[in-house]
């Protein structure tokens, strides 16, 4: 249809050049053909070919606005499948770090929780972006292809095609009386037809760039307005995106980072066991004065025990009763060093073991932290 419409056209606008040689060859009978006449054809022309390409250019934007959107929906439709899928993994792992009965230890535990939770935050993400992209992108496209703006100026469009047909027939139709009239000038019927059909002509003359240039406003305005609005709405999804997966790549290296603790703890060596160890007591408020020299905490000699302060440098978190939870810039008394690379202490009038490497030997510390530690 495209291509028989711009056959036509061409076929009008060669119709028409042919017109105003005749025209101009018979010079201006009746008041029409003359240089204003021709003025006002050359300029209906370049209007004529304006509002064509208005239109197609009206007509691709609309095709584009409306892929957009089925674009957009399909990916919500995916995008909402995913979400039910995501979120029933989450229930599961949630469930699972809840039941968790093995007797070996809670990091798997520990793991599917944090998995669980940071899924559900991923999942309400992923929500909020196939919102945003249904209120903010799909549903004004969709608004700009239904709407009355655009329909209204392809009306005119339409009408103004319709009405310059006419005229080109009326043009016609005054050419064939104007030669009539020269054949019989004395035939009073034949001028009085004449008169009507130029008068008739140019009423629709007046018409005609009355009608195009008022459709050729509304067409580019909607063509401004297709090009703004599409362009905004590509730039909102762009953005909504682009905020999304931000948002998922924190998420994601958060939950690494907490499953990586984890995965550490179970290759940590294994807790040392307990049994046989002489459990003293740590040193007395007397023996530290107002510095403390650790090589001489015990009843004031270096004795076999080997009791010295270390200062935590890494957190560490009990995960039995016999394992002591000490935080950053701590001083605990070591009484036993394992083999197996773990110590035994007190802290804060706390005992338990904890990992050596942990901590930092301290030979003087002044009385106040020794103090902290009792």
């Amino acid at each position: 249809m495209d291509t028989i419409r711009k056959q036509a056209s061409k076929l009008r606008e060669q119709v028409a050049r042919q017109q105003q040689a005749v025209l101009r060859q018979f010079g201006g009978g009746g008041g029409y053909g003359g240089s204003d006449t021709l003025i006002t054809d050359e300029e209906e022309l370049h209007r004529h070919q304006n509002l064509e390409k208005l239109y197609i250019s009206t007509r691709s934007a609309k095709h584009f606005q409306r892929d957009i959107v089925r674009g957009v929906q399909g990916y919500i439709v995916t995008g909402s499948k995913q979400v039910e899928i995501g979120t029933k993994l989450c229930e599961d792992s949630r469930k699972y770090g809840s039941d968790n009965t093995c007797t070996s230890g809670n990091t798997l535990t520990r793991a599917s929780l944090s998995f669980a939770n940071a899924r559900a935050l991923m999942e309400k993400e992923r929500a909020n972006l196939l919102k945003t992209l249904g209120t903010q992108v799909a549903e004004p496209l969709r608004a700009m292809v239904l709407g009355a703006p655009l329909e209204d100026a392809r009306h005119l469009a339409q009408r103004y095609d319709r009405m310059r047909q006419e005229t080109e027939a009326q043009t016609i139709e005054v050419s064939r009386r104007q030669a009539k009239v020269r054949e019989n000038p004395s035939n009073p019927e034949l001028v009085m037809k004449l008169e009507s059909a130029e008068a008739k002509l140019q009423d629709l003359n007046s018409n005609m760039t009355v009608l195009g240039k008022e459709a050729a406003s509304a067409m580019a305005g909607v063509e401004d307005q297709q090009q703004n609005q599409t362009l905004q709405r590509l730039l909102t999804l762009v953005e909504a995106e682009r905020s999304y997966h931000q948002r998922i790549l924190e998420i994601i290296e958060r939950l690494e980072g907490e499953m990586r603790f984890e995965q550490q703890r179970i290759e940590a060596p294994q807790t040392p066991q307990v049994v046989n160890i002489t459990s003293s007591p740590p040193p007395s408020y007397q023996e530290a004065n107002n510095e403390v020299d650790t090589s001489q905490m015990h009843n004031g000699t270096s004795d076999a025990m080997g009791y010295f302060l270390g200062e935590v440098m890494f957190p560490y978190q009990a995960d039995s009763d016999f394992e002591l939870s000490i935080s950053v810039g701590d001083y605990v008394v070591i009484r036993e060093v394992a083999s197996s690379g773990w110590a035994e202490g007190e802290c804060k009038g706390k005992a338990g073991w904890f990992p050596y490497d942990y901590i930092e030997r301290r030979d003087r510390v002044l009385a106040t932290k020794v103090i902290e530690v009792l």
